[in-house]
């Protein structure tokens, strides 16, 4: 960290989004104990935000809820907002007028921080590739840290870092589009796991979507490693661009003059220079081809980074996994539950299902009953056709999706249940449709706004349903 800065010296700071997820508690913590006065401003209210306030009791932080105030901007030394919050938004632009600098918690962090950074984005397969780069990477670091989109706020983390601790950090394209313009984000190795329809609500076409997961490598130079999906079609834009070492990952032999790795068989194959070597030779404790791909760029990025592919190898089978990502929650009356809530849109939902369908402890064939639906992100639901038969019966969630897949669903001739005003009922109808030896995975495919504060809060609450005692 850095000792001086003028970040450090700033005495009033209003936070723009106290939040759920960290960030702006971080920011909070962070600015209160360098005797800053903090002003948080949040449209929730009081009761929304309750455990967050709590965390924050011992200093004395100002609260203004369920409203913002313009004067909070325009009078502040710096504002620190949620990435969630519009960059167009008026408050935003009052401040901007006004001189007053503007940051969100990574971005403070990348400006204080002098510690090597792995960065990952894309539209899925990011938690899990960042968490087993972390897990990776800990086994010759044991204080690399994990944090970013991940809910980890990298402020919890900043003082604690030894100088040579690697920190990877998990990045949406909201908080990398705050980090344009920022020259200290330069990653040493940056990584896109794959470009997908997402947040279509938000941007006006995907190229707007994609310009801001460009600015993961925007900063890097020829010191630095761009690791990117030989499989997705905007990879030869990225290549075009980056001026890093260009590595590749896919679930086909590389190209001869590419470097990187790819999916053989039951293994993978990483090619550095000039060495082919054999790695994820073993059972991985993840199931699913989605992450073989997810483990192999997670390799690639650790080879890339100086670590041995024979230790990634015997590392990576073990990692765990992460919650809310096609997660065993429990097994009943010989029934698999799988908690897949992070699946917010209609192609992580495919691969999760993909990932199940026949798939059993004894390994022979088993069944899935899949509960999918949720709110809309303006996406088209096409990949759910392409294993729409799978499950044995699909149970709808209510939500502002859900009409866009009943229509799919009654276009395919496939019959669904529901859909459903709430998760505990849908849950129930799943549980007496399946049979001991069949899985029923809760991926949504869908944005969780509406029923739930975020996908998040949507996985805990099916994981407090499916444990609860009594409960089918």
């Amino acid at each position: 960290m850095k000792t001086t800065h003028p970040l450090l010296d700033t005495r009033r700071v209003t936070v723009m989004g106290l939040g759920l997820h960290g960030g702006g508690l971080a920011s909070a913590l962070f600015f209160a104990r360098r005797g800053a006065a903090v002003t948080v401003t949040d449209l929730r209210s009081e009761g929304d935000l309750l455990a967050s306030i709590g965390k924050l009791a011992a200093h004395p932080v100002r609260y203004v809820l369920g409203r913002h105030e313009t004067s909070d901007f325009t009078a502040a030394d710096l504002v620190v907002k949620n990435p969630g919050v519009r960059l167009d938004s008026p408050y935003l632009a009052a401040a901007r007028l006004a001189g007053v600098r503007i940051e969100t918690d990574v971005s403070i962090f990348a400006n204080l921080c002098d510690n090597p950074i792995l960065a990952v984005t894309g539209s899925k397969g990011k938690s899990t590739t960042a968490s087993a780069m972390h897990w990776g990477v800990r086994d010759k670091y044991p204080g690399a840290r994990l944090g970013g989109n991940i809910t980890v706020s990298p402020l919890t983390f900043l003082e604690e870092l030894a100088p040579a601790d690697p920190v990877v950090l998990e990045l949406s394209s909201w908080q990398l589009a705050d980090l344009a313009g920022c020259p200290r984000f330069k990653p040493r190795v940056s990584l896109i796991t794959n470009i997908l329809p997402d947040h279509l609500n938000r941007y006006r076409d995907m190229d707007e979507y994609v310009a801001d997961k460009k600015l993961i490598y925007a900063c890097q130079d020829g010191t630095d490693v761009s690791i990117f999906n030989l499989d997705d079609p905007r990879t030869e834009e990225f290549r075009a661009e980056a001026r890093g070492r260009k590595l590749f990952f896919s679930s086909r032999p590389l190209p001869e003059d590419a470097e990187g790795g790819w999916l053989e068989d039951e293994a993978a194959r990483l090619r550095l220079d000039g060495r082919l070597t054999t790695i994820l030779d073993r059972p991985l404790s993840l199931p699913g081809e989605h992450n073989r791909r997810n483990l192999l760029a997670a390799a690639v990025a650790l080879s890339a980074w100086g670590m041995a592919p024979g230790s990634l190898t015997e590392r990576l089978a073990l990692f765990p996994g992460i919650e809310h990502r096609l997660e065993l929650v429990v097994e009943k009356n010989g029934i698999r539950y799988y908690n897949d809530s992070a699946a917010t849109i209609p192609h992580a939902m495919r691969e999760a299902v993909r990932a199940l369908s026949g798939l059993k402890a004894d390994g022979t064939s088993s069944g899935l009953v899949l509960i999918t639906g949720g709110a809309d992100k303006n996406i088209d639901f096409a990949p759910l056709a392409d294993v729409a038969r799978a499950p044995r019966a699909i149970v709808l969630l209510d939500g502002s999706a859900t009409a866009k897949i009943a229509a799919l669903l009654d276009s395919l001739g496939v019959p669904y249940r529901g859909p459903f005003p709430r998760l505990e009922p849908a849950v129930n109808e799943a549980a007496a449709a399946a049979r001991p030896g069949d899985a029923v995975l809760f991926s949504p495919g869908c944005a969780s706004f509406g029923l739930f504060q975020n996908e998040f809060d949507r996985g805990r609450q099916f994981k407090e349903i499916v444990l609860r005692p009594g409960a089918d």
